[in-house]
């Protein structure tokens, strides 16, 4: 290979050498002409080169171009489904940690019934993350004494003056209004929400005062689907 390279470049000094500086050699300009071979040439004596490296270990040079090769093609695939790969992975995601917010390409937030039968919802409230049980009996929202607490929300013994009734039986609760509730991409402001008193409620609740912010939400066999406005 290298002598062939050798033989473009003599080859094509010798034609130069023998025609004049007007004549078109091949249907190019002499200058085009001397570029090409010598492109031509060097590229003989390179490809030597490498075919000389490579021909003594063809077996492992063949396997790591073939993993390059696989490796370049999964990288291409990637990127051209990367939307569909992530909404795959989002989907896996749900179905192994029930209670994460799934949000959909179209908006839609999914998310996956616990073991118990019920819908925990993972949330953030005021930027902060809690959860939350969906509850359609619930009027309002709900936080546990010990959740607003975390948030920074601790009402005075005379505010607590709202009746509700829950699984331990009726009790009172402190409103009060949360300056975010986020479930997935949903986000709700200015939430009007209960507080209720330490010892009274085990979970926090996702009631009406969030889910009639929604423009939809409805339950599909195991899977609560919400859309928001």
């Amino acid at each position: 290979m290298i002598l062939v390279g050798l033989l473009i470049l003599g080859g094509a000094l010798a034609v130069l050498l023998l025609s004049d500086d007007t004549q078109r050699i091949a249907g190019m300009e002499p200058d085009q002409f001397a570029q090409l071979a010598m492109s031509a040439g060097l590229l003989a004596v390179v490809a030597a080169g490498f075919w000389h490296q490579f021909r003594g270990r063809m077996s492992a040079n063949l396997t790591a171009l073939l993993l390059w090769g696989a490796l370049g093609a999964a990288l291409v695939a990637g990127y051209a489904y990367r939307d569909d790969a992530r909404i795959i992975g989002d989907r896996m995601l749900g179905a192994l940690r029930p209670g994460s917010a799934v949000t959909g390409s179209d908006g839609t937030v999914t998310i996956t019934r616990r073991s118990d039968g019920n819908f925990h919802v993972r949330a953030e409230v005021n930027g902060q993350p809690q959860g939350f049980q969906f509850d359609t009996g619930a009027s309002s929202v709900v936080l546990s004494a010990e959740s607003a607490a975390a948030l920074g929300i601790r009402p005075a013994e005379s505010e607590f003056s709202v009746r509700v009734s829950t699984a331990n039986g009726v009790t009172v609760a402190a409103p009060a209004f949360l300056d975010s509730l986020r479930v997935g991409g949903i986000v709700a402001r200015r939430v009007p929400a209960l507080v209720s008193r330490p010892g009274a409620l085990r979970e926090n609740l996702l009631g009406m005062s969030f889910l009639d912010r929604l423009a939809s939400f409805e339950v599909r066999g195991d899977r609560l689907v919400l859309r928001g406005r």
